[in-house]
This record gives structure tokens, sequence and C-alpha cells, in this order.
């Protein structure tokens, strides 16, 4: 038996995505304090955005385009926290093997959203 999704924090990609966003700050911690404005920032700023933007759409479910639209930049955001982890190991800030696992996370979120856009009407009110 399904269990009915009635908030945004039932999703089982919002939950994911808010798991992603904390191990991403958490990783953060450990980079350079010259890194708090850029790397730091931008990686905190896209990992949380995932959620958030899941959370928005949620609300807008009623109108495919507008959930279609979040769960998007929800994709993006994702896209772009995978592309600061990228840059974090480049600069030895975080060690591939310690990164991989969150990498691939971000993988599957992606294609989470991908689905969830390509059938908007399942999650219609």
């Amino acid at each position: 038996m399904k269990t009915k999704i009635v908030r945004h924090t039932d999703l089982e990609v919002y939950r994911r995505a808010f798991a992603a966003a904390m191990q991403v700050f958490k990783l953060s911690k450990a980079f350079p304090k010259e890194e708090r404005y850029s790397l730091t920032d931008q990686a905190r700023r896209a990992s949380r955005s995932v959620a958030a933007n899941i959370s928005e759409g949620w609300r807008k479910r009623r109108y495919a385009a507008s959930f279609v639209s979040k769960l998007n930049d929800a994709e993006g955001e994702a896209a772009e926290t995978q592309t600061w982890l990228q840059f974090a190991v480049e600069c030895d800030y975080l060690k591939p093997e310690d990164t991989r696992a969150l990498y691939a996370e971000y993988d599957q979120l992606i294609a989470m959203l991908v689905t969830m856009q390509n059938q908007p009407e399942v999650w219609k009110l």
C-alpha cells in the first residue's frame, strides 16, 4: 500500500534532497575561509535550492506548467551542486572517494525529478 502524500515533506525526492543538502553543508565546513563567499556559499545555496524548489513546486502542482517549471529549477540546482562538488574535489578541498556517493545521489535526484516532470498529472490534486 502506498503512503498518501499530503505535504512536500512526504515526498521521497524532497527528503533525499534535504539530506543531501545537509551533507553538502557538513562537507563544506572544511573548505578554506577564503572560499566562504564563493565556493562554500554557492554549493550550499544550490544544494538547498533543490529542496526549496521541490517544496514550492509541490504547492503549485494543480498547475502542471508551474509544477514542471519548479521541478526543472530543482533539476538545474542539483546539476549545479554537482558542479560545485567537482570544483571542491579539483581544488583538493574534498577527496573524490568522500564525494562520489553524494555526486551519485544528485544523479538519482535528477532522475527522480525528470520522472516527475514527465508525468505531472500523477501528482495533480
